[in-house]
């Protein structure tokens, strides 16, 4: 049962009548247990009436909890309180369940331990890094840099440590685009983009994809949002395993040239892919951000990206990671390098490379001769056509295997699976059976 609250109940309890103290004194009632979730708030014209003060100061301080999903609106039937948690939670990524024993785990597209290159001596190089345990706030380490810069894709002004490829996104969302904006994103995409961007509270513009990355017209259209940024992974899609042509590279930057939105590149992949790094840095060197993560193949324990663009965007980013770590750690910094100069890692790599890509074929060879028009491509999983989500996550929960839904990756209908197959190192026959079957074929 819900409670209410009049004006004057709020007059007495708000004393900071500004936008961003009716909003804080707002979360400490909430929080508190004075308003309960479910709570009907007064209409915005008496609250501010009581208060004293213009009915715009309340709808900004509105605004701010309800892009924090604390309070919602039910159109005329007015405003509630529909959340008492302070602490983000990513949806999509939450959402995923514990599958327990005796089930098939297909829902983590993450490398095999197995086919991870050893640590050891890496991480003992890294322990006398340069400048170890200062609190000098390091952007890279010279010797990581001059390492990256090697196969980097373009030539940047600066380059940008971070600790690890969502914490790159995570950090710039945050530093260079204000909620309420739009962001134009390709479709589908990780799902911890989407939450990251949910999160802050951004307008999403899903960009369709076919086999050869984002559609020139889909992002043009996307474009006449005047979003702030475009985000796209520029050498192997994370979620379907197709990759960017050089040709298609080319059709956006045309689409791109006469604008000034931010691009974002994320290959989070990294070398897991055969394909040729590029990016659009060359055409736009002063609003690209190209991020690549080391997660996938050198060890997600690393922690470890690196991202460049211009100096001006370097700043900014490094300014608000000032409220925070500030720099990522050297140790872990100068033992990437290290593992960047080792040819046994790079063996370790290519080896890792064939293994994935073998396995994600034997998978869709065996659901294309059953009908299952997945796709061939690389990566750590694939992306299955299915005639309808919910019954084929039922089917294939009946049979002991779990996946993950199309529609975590989307903003728009979808009728897919994402099968993870990098730790898929046998029963391709009984997995791409019981598919079919779910898939509806």
């Amino acid at each position: 049962m819900s409670e209410n609250r009049d004006a004057n109940w709020f007059a007495e309890k708000l004393t900071d009548r500004t936008i961003r103290g009716i909003a804080l004194e707002t979360r400490a009632l909430i929080r508190a247990g004075a308003l309960p979730v479910g709570t009907k708030l007064p209409p915005i014209r008496d609250l501010a009436f009581a208060l004293g003060i213009s009915p715009a100061t309340i709808s900004e301080a509105w605004s701010e909890l309800r892009s924090q999903k604390i309070i919602s609106g039910r159109g005329r039937n007015g405003t509630w309180v529909s959340g008492d948690r302070f602490v983000a939670r990513p949806n999509r990524l939450g959402s995923s369940g514990n599958y327990g024993e005796g089930i098939l785990n297909l829902t983590a597209a993450v490398p095999d331990v197995r086919l991870l290159p050893p640590l050891a001596e890496a991480m003992a190089y890294g322990a006398s890094a340069e400048n170890l345990n200062s609190y000098e706030r390091n952007r890279i380490l010279p010797e990581l840099e001059e390492e990256v810069r090697k196969t980097w894709p373009y030539e940047p002004e600066a380059f940008l440590a971070t600790n690890g490829g969502y914490n790159a996104v995570y950090t710039l969302v945050h530093a260079l685009i204000p909620p309420g904006a739009s962001v134009a994103i390709e479709d589908p995409t990780g799902m911890r983009l989407l939450d990251i961007l949910e999160d802050r509270g951004v307008r999403i513009v899903p960009v369709q994809c076919d086999s050869e990355g984002p559609l020139p017209s889909a992002l043009e259209a996307a474009l006449k949002s005047r979003p702030a940024a475009f985000i796209f992974q520029p050498r192997l899609h994370a979620v379907t395993g197709q990759s960017v042509s050089r040709k298609r590279l080319e059709a956006l930057a045309e689409v791109l040239r006469s604008t000034d939105t931010l691009i974002v590149e994320d290959d989070g992949i990294g070398d897991i892919s055969a394909a040729p790094r590029h990016s659009l840095g060359a055409h736009f060197p002063n609003r690209v951000i190209h991020i690549l993560s080391f997660s996938k193949t050198h060890g997600p324990d690393l922690r470890l990206a690196v991202l460049s663009s211009s100096r001006a965007i370097i700043d900014q980013i490094q300014s608000y990671r000032s409220f925070s770590s500030g720099w990522t750690s050297r140790i872990l910094q100068a033992a990437t390098a290290w593992l960047l100069r080792d040819p046994a890692t790079q063996a370790s790599i290519e080896h890792a490379r064939t293994v994935y890509q073998n396995r994600r074929a034997n998978l869709v060879s065996a659901l294309q001769k059953r009908g299952v028009q997945a796709m061939h491509g690389a990566g750590l999983c694939a992306w299955v056509p299915v005639t309808s989500e919910p019954f084929a996550m039922v089917t294939l929960a009946a049979h002991g295997i779990a996946v993950h839904p199309g529609a975590k990756f989307s903003n728009l209908p979808t009728f897919y699976l994402r099968v993870a197959t990098a730790t898929l190192s046998d029963r391709y026959e009984q997995v791409a059976d019981s598919i079919a079957l779910a898939a509806g074929t």
